[in-house]
């Protein structure tokens, strides 16, 4: 059963969310097209969050973060989904994907150089897994990291990595080679973005989300000492990518959350202020049926993401309730974006319009931390072992 956090008091957690609540409503909500057009996270938002610590929110308060267990990360994402994902993408690797790579199994050492820097946001950590035909499954990788003298030289590439262009230290996932005779030959290495070899390439051009960084990744002969293996250990690879990446699922649901309830919010708005044939338009029942199925999606995403983080923390379920947290709040936010559109009518398919660039924004959540398919693969998978297993 979840207690709470002993290290984040609900009290303590209380003052963190209002005042993220009200950065997001007052800072970044009003600046939403300046991000959009620019392409880029202004300096003194960037400024403001590392000042809040929002950059190593969910790092332990013994490397510098706020110390946030998912439960409370997942009531910040829900306030970061609100508004533009360039503004969470910012910091999300190093509390998310990237960083908790190092928290969970990272040695002392590895953790006390890396995670203050992270913490503080003097770091950018990017998660270098996702490669041309390894995404979703990482047993796809063709990165390789071959022993050398005690150390490793890693060749390779990856691509979309969050975070690359901005990036001190790259979480890189490679193959082993020779490759073990045990396991699944994946490991993890630790490669600061200065290493020579190490090449990031344009910042890509993509269809929504401006602001946040991605590029692909090349490391050509990089040579890595020792210390660069996490955990010390060639095993723990795999593990470290399925544990960070089914954390990030929950997360990734409530950012879903966080952008259904906007889409919501507009919709409301516009429907009780926009008039057609001289009547209100809410007053149509066609339109408040789009404003009920928005409702009843955002209220069952807010509880089933909720329910998910307390799971997950308690230990109860961190395989299969990510998977159903992301798959369904995920594709609820895409209908809610959609059916804001359509409130909208025409004004919704203008630029500069929230919910133009909110229906783009939230076509990705569907597709990283593992695409709709793959948790579809996860689940099913999971509850047709469940039913063998007992039928024993």
């Amino acid at each position: 059963m979840y207690t709470g956090n002993p290290d984040v008091p609900d009290d303590v957690f209380d003052d963190i969310l209002s005042q993220v609540s009200e950065f997001v409503r007052t800072r970044v909500v009003p600046r939403e097209n300046e991000i959009m057009a620019s392409d880029a996270v202004p300096a003194d938002l960037r400024a403001q969050a590392a000042e809040m610590g929002l950059f190593g929110y969910a790092i332990p308060q013994k490397w510098g973060g706020l110390g946030l267990d998912l439960v409370q990360d997942v009531e910040l994402a829900m306030e970061f989904g609100y508004t533009s994902l360039a503004v969470r993408s910012m910091f999300g690797t190093n509390n998310g994907i990237a960083g908790q790579v190092l928290v969970a199994f990272g040695t002392e050492e590895q953790k006390e150089r890396w995670l203050p820097g992270i913490a503080s946001g003097d770091v950018v950590a990017s998660f270098a897994l996702t490669e041309p035909g390894a995404g979703s499954n990482p047993a796809g990788l063709r990165t390789t990291a071959a022993e050398d003298g005690g150390g490793w030289v890693i060749d390779g590439s990856k691509q979309f990595i969050t975070n690359a262009p901005d990036a001190g230290l790259f979480v890189v996932f490679a193959r082993l080679r020779p490759a073990p005779e045990k396991g699944n030959g994946i490991a993890v290495f630790l490669v600061p973005a200065d290493a020579p070899g190490v090449e990031v390439g344009a910042k890509d051009a993509k269809m929504g989300q401006e602001g946040a960084s991605t590029a692909e990744v090349f490391f050509r002969g990089v040579r890595v000492g020792p210390e660069a293996l996490v955990g010390g250990d060639a095993e723990v690879g795999y593990r470290a990518a399925m544990t960070s990446l089914a954390r990030g699922r929950v997360h990734i649901a409530a950012l879903a959350v966080g952008c259904a309830q906007r889409a919501l919010d507009e919709s409301v708005s516009y429907a009780a202020s926009a008039t057609q044939g001289g009547s209100v338009i809410g007053d149509f029942q066609l339109v408040q049926a789009m404003l009920a199925d928005q409702k009843v999606g955002v209220e069952a995403g807010r509880a089933l993401v909720r329910d998910t983080a307390r799971r997950y923390v308690t230990g109860d379920d961190r395989r299969v309730g990510p998977s159903v947290a992301k798959l369904y709040c995920t594709e609820m936010a895409g209908r809610a974006a959609d059916l804001a559109v359509q409130v909208h009518g025409g004004a919704g398919y203008m630029r500069e319009v929230a919910v133009e660039r909110l229906y783009r924004d939230v076509r990705l959540l569907r597709l990283y931390e593992g695409t709709s398919e793959i948790q579809r693969l996860i689940i099913g998978g999971a509850l047709v072992r469940r039913a063998r297993s007992e039928a024993r």
